[in-house]
């Protein structure tokens, strides 16, 4: 079935043209280039993999509860909206609600995909150019592997949220050869992320765990990737300069933020935007949720040396400048380990099944 055709509401014109700015970098010395780097780009090229094999799409989804989202973790919960609800609705709100924080990930991948190809195009050094070469690989991959999600198990989509839309233009607008890294690598990547890690973490359905803890393996790279290249840079500039990428991320971290209420769904229940804004500010869970989302962010903004005055205040002020000292090698390392491991349980099972299939046919001697 056409995409169209399962949009909750209407996404409008179905191209969207951003102009290209900024020269395109070739370079002649294809035999140096950083060592971090490019361990990098081989671990890219090792840990490529085919979403249709690995990933098990025969597990059954319920549409109408595709994650385990708790009651509580829905705005209107506790409202007088929610007692109107019956059980079906409820369900239905659920599902909408999937819909649209999977469908942000797909055009967020989608847009990871065009930034990352914008850095091959236009970064200077060879051995980025690389390794951009094997993200957007994966970034299609990502994409690939969130819209067969949303087609055959949810069964709708939403359009891009406008804020995360706006930080995209933003991005890809920006003549400057880095800010693709800024922009994506560190602000969309980082807090898709931490989201993706929160939905991975909490929920009981296979299908979608699999599928997050996979990316997020992916994205793990992505982020080290920004963070080595951006550093090397930063080290370079004035202080002017670093106070134009420092305006930047304020300007995005608050967009992110604001891109987080899901005030879409509210309205497809016939709840007055105004209103639904409200309730989702209203939301603890929601505030919980918004602030643990910069878990990613803040520590890498920190790390590759934006860390002025102005940017630390908007930090307090949003109530996540603590999140800076968090250990970010080792959550990187967790996203890497977890799909590690859930590859060994779910092929130790396989195996097991094979083992009794085999044994079963030798008792009862048939063909093995």
């Amino acid at each position: 079935m056409p995409t169209f055709d399962l949009y909750a509401r209407d996404p409008g014109d179905p191209h969207w043209e951003v102009p290209a700015t900024g020269a395109a970098r070739f370079g002649w010395e294809y035999d140096d280039g950083r060592d971090r780097l490019l361990a990098l780009y081989q671990k890219g090229k090792d840990k490529q993999w085919d979403g249709q094999r690995r990933i098990d799409w025969d597990l059954e989804v319920d549409p109408h509860d595709p994650l385990g989202t708790p009651d509580q973790a829905m705005s209107l919960y506790g409202t007088k909206h929610w007692a109107k609800l019956s059980d079906k609705d409820r369900g239905e709100l659920r599902r909408h609600y999937a819909s649209w924080q999977f469908s942000q990930f797909l055009h967020g991948e989608q847009g990871a995909m065009i930034c990352a190809a914008r850095i091959v195009e236009s970064v200077p050094d060879m051995d980025a150019k690389f390794y951009s070469a094997t993200q957007t690989m994966d970034e299609a991959r990502h994409a690939e592997i969130y819209g067969r999600f949303l087609h055959e198990k949810i069964g709708m989509l939403y359009p891009i949220n406008d804020n995360l839309q706006a930080l995209l233009g933003d991005t890809l607008r920006d003549s400057r050869w880095d800010m693709p890294y800024l922009g994506m690598q560190v602000l969309i990547e980082g807090l898709a992320l931490a989201a993706f890690g929160m939905i991975r973490d909490t929920t009981d359905k296979p299908l979608p765990k699999q599928i997050l803890a996979y990316v997020m393996q992916d994205e793990a790279r992505h982020v080290a990737f920004g963070r080595m290249a951006l550093r090397d840079y930063y080290k370079q500039l004035t202080d002017a300069e670093l106070r134009e990428r420092e305006e930047f991320v304020i300007e995005g971290c608050h967009l992110m933020r604001d891109r987080l209420r899901g005030t879409e769904v509210l309205e497809n229940f016939g709840i007055p935007k105004a209103e639904a804004e409200a309730l989702s500010e209203q939301s603890e869970f929601l505030a919980l949720f918004r602030k643990l989302l910069f878990s990613r962010i803040v520590p890498c903004v920190k790390d590759i040396g934006l860390w002025g005055e102005r940017l630390q205040q908007a930090y307090v002020d949003m109530g996540v400048l603590e999140l800076g000292d968090s250990n970010l090698d080792l959550l990187m390392a967790q996203d890497e380990e977890i799909a590690d491991r859930l590859d060994a349980e779910r092929f130790a099972v396989e195996e097991r099944e094979r083992v009794a299939e085999v044994e079963q046919a030798i008792a009862e001697g048939g063909p093995v």
